[in-house]
């Protein structure tokens, strides 16, 4: 598990919500879903006391039965979630599916234990 910043006057930041799973064709393709603009809002307030630089803020992420532990990447004053080839082969994820996705900010106090279905026992 990883640990999530206590915000002085509010509990740490943990959001649903639903974004279309978009493909990028640059020199290095991945997929990724975009943050909502709301969220994003408190994400930026968030990323001064998180990010461990050029902006990105590691984060516990969850879609479907798959938890696993990445980093919010800046783009275009908002932030999107890279969702690596295990997650999507785990969730029969496509580009343009609406996903559901759960997001803690959190610091990260290690190395990323990697995708595991969430009931794994």
């Amino acid at each position: 598990m990883i640990d999530v910043p206590q915000r002085v006057g509010s509990e740490p930041m943990d959001r649903t919500f639903a974004g279309t799973l978009w493909y990028w064709r640059g020199p290095a393709p991945w997929y990724f879903v975009s943050v909502p603009e709301v969220d994003c809002l408190d994400l930026h307030e968030d990323a001064r006391f998180v990010s461990y630089g050029w902006g990105m803020i590691p984060a516990e992420i969850q879609i479907g039965r798959t938890c696993w532990e990445t980093s919010l990447w800046p783009k275009d004053g908002g932030y999107i979630v890279p969702v690596k080839a295990d997650v999507r082969k785990r969730e029969h994820l496509e580009d343009g599916d609406t996903v559901t996705v759960r997001m803690r900010v959190a610091t990260r106090t290690g190395a990323a234990r990697g995708s595991v279905p969430v009931d794994d026992e």
